[in-house]
């Protein structure tokens, strides 16, 4: 796969895209999903990167999270706001990682990537559940680099 634009036809992303709306339900935190063809970066560094270009730490209870794809690197990586990281353990990423890992070694990047967004999701719901105001604060579209 060598373009980003192969990577998830557009009825993919529109599934994407529920799927963060479905996971956003129960919790305050924001969930958002990166795509890009390269990066010369570990995929972590790069993550937080794109984290800051998406303005995803302005968030009320710094807990956005980012599922960052390098598609013709084969990288992925999840990055947690700094209200996220004060209170989960150093593994917290571990089963939502999995579960995106899973699916991508089959080559099932669709649903590698709604897997992770419902395992954030639930993940999300435990330390930041939805509450009477919560609003919607960033973008559910995939954003493409």
């Amino acid at each position: 796969m060598s373009r980003v634009e192969a990577f998830l036809t557009a009825e993919e992303e529109q599934e994407i895209v529920e799927a963060i709306h479905i996971a956003e339900k129960n919790t305050s935190g924001e969930i958002r999903v990166h795509i890009e063809p390269h990066t010369r970066l570990e995929a972590i560094e790069r993550a937080k990167e794109v984290f800051l270009l998406l303005k995803m730490d302005n968030t009320k209870e710094a807990n956005g999270v980012l599922i960052y794809v390098a598609v013709n690197d084969r990288k992925f990586s999840i990055f947690g706001d700094s209200g996220i990281n004060k209170v989960v353990p150093n593994n917290f990423w571990d089963s939502t990682k999995d579960a995106i890992q899973d699916q991508f070694k089959k080559g099932k990047f669709k649903q590698g990537i709604i897997d992770g967004i419902l395992k954030a999701g639930e993940e999300l719901q435990a330390h930041f559940p939805w509450q009477q105001g919560d609003k919607n604060e960033l973008s559910n579209e995939v954003s493409k680099g």
